[in-house]
């Protein structure tokens, strides 16, 4: 694994604005960093591969032990939102993807930073962009990038004819990402159609969640937390509903960084899992700790021989933390990577790595793309 130092194509905002790349640029300077690209030999991707095909595997142990010993309290789960998890469970409700977070160095094994099982964003870049900037720029490489036609294969396994795609309207990243999803589920065969999230209403006369137009939402995709949907308003709908929604409820476990102690009681020193515990008592000083549900690196404060390193800013926190020992930090030329492997359909087909000079990955930090040979 190293980095290197690479020559930006003279047009790259035209070039990623082209496939829908649109937030490329923050106001600190470029979101997609293509001045730089980290090299991989063919043996370090299926380290990458198997450990995140491994944990996916493991994350769903957990949960059907988080069910069977009604471990609730201890990932934060709304005890309203409890039937609604077990009914999407016992249907195996449709998951289209989820992101691994790995520290690695290409030495020791990966280790697990948490999983974005929900609401994970970064996707445009790591399936299309960078396989654009892999053509223009090292034709005769390869990337670990089946992304884009995997999602494809995945949409058409749904067995709905129709879904709506519903985010935040004001957010750049989510729209972006919430835009490829539905024109991958255009390719599939589907009718796509785009919702904000806040024009989704209740019929009463339906029974149903409608759109902007008062058509029934049979199946959506929601790039909107579950956690936050317990709070809102229309939560008080959701046990009567037969939404089909994407990601399932069922994805609260997996999502939520309550289930890194469970995973590490379950596996105790399992090669590609970070001790990690309820509290800091073990961990003699040097651990992070992490709100259980939390977006962008927020509220997450590392601690290291007693001493607090870098904290992070956020609203999160309210429904506890978790303790997870300190992950060794590899660093290139001053950055540090966070290595994020996708899953679509329950199977590893991608990475995405975002760096940052500090060691907590924020909505600010570097997309940097890939290859290997």
């Amino acid at each position: 694994m190293q980095r290197h130092a690479f020559s930006t194509r003279p047009n790259w905002r035209e070039k990623v604005e082209e496939i829908g790349l649109t937030y490329h640029t923050h106001e600190t300077g470029p979101y997609w960093a293509e001045s730089a690209y980290y090299q991989f030999t063919a043996t370090e991707i299926d380290v990458l591969e198997a450990a995140a095909n491994t944990l996916h595997a493991l994350c769903i142990d957990a949960a059907d032990a988080v069910i069977k010993r009604g471990w609730w309290d201890r990932l934060g789960v709304p005890s309203a939102a409890v039937p609604t998890i077990l009914q999407s469970w016992e249907r195996d409700d449709f998951s289209i993807y989820g992101r691994f977070d790995f520290a690695y160095d290409g030495r020791t094994p990966p280790k697990l930073l948490e999983y974005n099982a929900d609401t994970p964003t970064a996707l445009i870049e790591a399936s299309v962009a960078q396989w654009f900037w892999l053509q223009d720029s090292f034709k005769w490489a390869d990337q670990f990038n089946s992304i884009h036609e995997r999602l494809i294969g995945a949409w058409k396994k749904l067995g709905e004819e129709r879904i709506h795609f519903a985010s935040v309207s004001d957010h750049p990243e989510d729209e972006q990402t919430v835009r490829y999803l539905q024109d991958t589920c255009h390719q599939a065969g589907l009718v796509a159609k785009l919702t904000p999230i806040k024009q989704i209403g209740w019929s009463e006369p339906l029974g149903a969640f409608v759109d902007q137009d008062d058509q029934k939402i049979v199946a959506c995709f929601k790039l909107y937390p579950w956690e936050w949907m317990w709070h809102e308003e229309f939560a008080k709908f959701l046990p009567r509903e037969s939404v089909r929604f994407i990601e399932p409820a069922w994805k609260m476990f997996l999502s939520n960084k309550g289930l890194l102690p469970i995973l590490w009681e379950l596996c105790p020193n399992h090669p590609n899992l970070l001790p990690c515990f309820d509290s800091p008592a073990k961990l003699g000083g040097n651990f992070v700790k992490k709100p259980k549900l939390s977006r962008e690196g927020s509220n997450v404060t590392p601690v290291e021989n007693g001493a607090t390193l870098e904290a992070s800013d956020g609203d999160y926190g309210e429904e506890g933390f978790v303790y997870q020992g300190l992950a060794p930090s590899p660093e290139f030329s001053g950055n540090h990577p966070v290595l994020g492997v996708w899953i679509v359909n329950h199977e590893a087909c991608g990475l995405g790595i975002r760096e940052d000079t500090r060691r907590i990955t924020g909505n600010l930090s570097r997309f940097v793309p890939h290859l290997f040979h």
